[in-house]
């Protein structure tokens, strides 16, 4: 989670629409999808740039219409930005593109 962000003051309280929306993605077949990624993208790119005077009906409206595919996304490119991911090794470039 980010507790730093402006935002995170509100976690508890919205944290049932989270659980509601991590739980809409297990339906849809996306069970790795866990509260902390769908929290993560909510943080670092939908509220990137955090409003001011936000209302936490703002808040559960952006958790509630958050896209299965742009979480997906974000996840993807946070996971190569973090992992140990290079091209350099033959064996490991074959195994990607089988």
């Amino acid at each position: 989670m980010n507790p730093s962000h402006q935002y995170g003051r509100f976690y508890r309280q919205v944290k049932p629409a989270l659980e509601s929306k991590v739980e809409e993605f297990g339906i849809f077949g996306y069970e790795q999808v866990k509260e902390k990624e769908l929290w993560d993208y909510l943080t670092k790119k939908k509220w990137k740039k955090p409003k001011e005077e936000v209302q936490m009906y703002e808040i559960v409206a952006d958790i509630l219409s958050a896209k299965i595919g742009e979480v997906m996304n974000f996840t993807t490119v946070e996971a190569f930005k973090i992992g140990d991911f290079a091209l350099d090794n033959e064996e490991e470039r074959k195994e990607l593109f089988k």
